[in-house]
């Protein structure tokens, strides 16, 4: 469909949150002003935290229209601008129960203090009763490792609770595995994935904030609402109860059974641990609410002068996680200026900067902005499984998910640092601002498992996610640390992420003028990219380039 203008959208959609900000009036060139323009509508209170389904999305879905066509981009989605996402939302009925019982009595697990709990089922009551439980270390299967924390034990029907991260974290064997820095399996929707595989009627995360690299406060904020999943996605058969247990509660559930959490937790680094039956059966009921749910992707192109049926893309997420029940005197909405109404403007600057090239690059400049990424990086899922511009035929992309607003700096960070070619692009046009690429410097984390990139990089795109620095040209790397720490600690995924006016928004301008000079490089030069030698995804991309050649 094709955009209205930008004072009918608000119009049309203002709500109690009141009127938004004048959108920005920008220039091709790409400048901090503009950025901060961006941001500044993006995550306004008029936009209510941008949740997929509510009018926040139909704000940001129309405003990233209207800024695509003014830029002079044509529609890429399905038919018009967008490419609808069709999800299941699904919303627990009350508060889920879970208790366990060990040493003859049974002990409440009080929901959002010592677990979370949800259910991947679309309706209906759903339980486990009295199901055995399995410590299985980090719930991992890797042959290619060489390592199985199910072998030896049936766990069909039982509960399995894992740890979160993987065997390499604490090992301090750089071999194992990949030593700190975390492989998918050590994702949360790995260890759910696994469990449904080998039969688990229930699994239970212990979270623990370094091995996360988050609070239990944003699994709290995250778990606790409505969850959605893509509504041709594979459906749950066998692990109905999915959900995290805080430290301390596992600790005490396997006190009570006679089993030493801790020793357990040091010895599931060594091969030679193994899983174990601990002497507790674990009991949790939940009644899921189901509704469906379209929200759209929105894409916006522009055609290559000279190699037009060949892609770059560039992504970022547009929602956040909406606003929350409370009282008029609470802050209640989810304003998710960092993540990611700063990538989404840092994509529309870039739109506008490609838009304005005469002559257009050489080959097709895809923008997509996705949908769901807060909810399991479902616009993108959906995305790599039902493309609107063929993969195989998709040189490179790039993922923008949240911008620097610390001023400019000295490096560029890359994560997943060494995947593949696209690193070395980075590093001549970083080198011509005068920066350095370096890794990122928290691997243990699993960043470039948590957004959109890797949807598409698991189908073999090769796909790059980079930006802000670690060294601040003006107060140096310690205070840029501090910095992202406060953020995490008090405003990554709460309503306290807002767009701050006194943020330096010139590093950003930078990174986006750096992006330019990759996509320009990318949609250019007439090389094709590639994983490097050692990448999960090579073999993905190999496949996918040999079945598009016909052989």
């Amino acid at each position: 469909m094709i955009a209205a203008p930008l004072a009918v959208v608000v119009a049309a959609v203002l709500g109690p949150q009141g009127e938004a900000p004048a959108a920005p009036e920008t220039v091709p060139a790409i400048r901090a002003q503009d950025l901060a323009g961006h941001i500044r509508v993006l995550a306004s209170d008029a936009f209510g935290g941008r949740g997929p389904g509510s009018e926040g999305e139909a704000r940001a879905v129309s405003y990233i229209q209207e800024r695509f066509a003014a830029a002079g981009l044509e529609p890429a989605g399905d038919g018009g601008w967008t490419q609808d996402v069709s999800m299941l939302e699904l919303t627990p009925d009350g508060a889920p129960r879970a208790s366990y019982e060990a040493a003859g009595g049974e002990r409440t697990l009080v929901s959002g203090r010592d677990v979370m709990i949800t259910s991947p089922v679309a309706g209906g009551d759903i339980s486990v009763a009295s199901s055995e439980v399995v410590f299985a270390g980090y719930g991992v299967v890797a042959p290619e490792y060489g390592w199985n924390d199910y072998e030896g034990i049936d766990v069909r029907g039982k509960t399995v609770i894992v740890l979160v991260n993987d065997p390499g974290l604490r090992s301090g064997d750089p071999a194992l595995f990949r030593g700190g820095a975390m492989t998918y399996y050590g994702r949360w929707t790995y260890k759910y994935e696994e469990a449904e595989r080998q039969g688990a009627a229930a699994c239970l995360i212990v979270h623990e904030d370094d091995a996360a690299g988050y609070g239990w406060i944003v699994v709290n904020q995250s778990w606790g609402r409505p969850q959605l999943q893509l509504a041709a996605g594979p459906r749950a058969e066998n692990t109905r109860i999915r959900g995290w247990i805080t430290l301390d509660a596992a600790r005490s559930m396997f006190t009570a059974a006679g089993a030493d959490l801790g020793a357990l937790m040091a010895a599931a680094s060594t091969r030679e641990a193994g899983p174990r039956a601990i002497d507790a059966r674990f009991t949790s009921s939940l009644a899921n609410r189901v509704s469906r749910l379209v929200s759209p992707n929105v894409l916006g192109k522009v055609v290559g002068a000279e190699r037009p049926d060949e892609y770059v893309l560039v992504c970022a997420h547009w929602d956040h996680l909406g606003a929350r029940e409370g009282s008029e005197e609470e802050d209640n909405i989810f304003n998710g200026a960092v993540d990611n109404a700063s990538g989404t403007a840092a994509m529309l600057e870039l739109a506008e900067a490609v838009g304005a090239q005469d002559p257009p690059p050489a080959r097709t400049v895809v923008f997509l902005g996705t949908t769901s990424e807060e909810k399991g990086l479902l616009g993108s899922k959906h995305y790599a499984s039902a493309p609107l511009y063929p993969l195989a035929s998709t040189v490179a992309g790039l993922n923008i998910d949240g911008i620097n607003v610390l001023g400019p700096m000295e490096d560029v960070v890359v994560v997943g640092y060494g995947a593949s070619q696209l690193d070395d692009d980075l590093r001549v046009v970083a080198r011509a601002q005068g920066r350095r690429v370096v890794p990122e410097s928290t691997p243990e984390r699993g960043y470039y498992f948590r957004s959109d990139h890797f949807p598409l990089a698991k189908v073999g795109v090769p796909m790059l996610y980079a930006g802000k620095g670690t060294v601040s040209v003006e107060h140096g790397a310690a205070w840029v640390k501090e910095q992202e720490d406060d953020y995490l600690r008090k405003r990554y995924h709460r309503v306290r992420d807002e767009f701050d006016p006194n943020w330096d928004l010139e590093g950003a301008a930078q990174d986006v003028r750096l992006y330019h000079a990759l996509v320009q490089m990318w949609a250019t030069d007439a090389r094709w990219r590639a994983w490097s030698p050692t990448s999960e995804f090579r073999a993905a991309r190999e496949a996918s380039l040999r079945a598009a050649r016909g052989r």
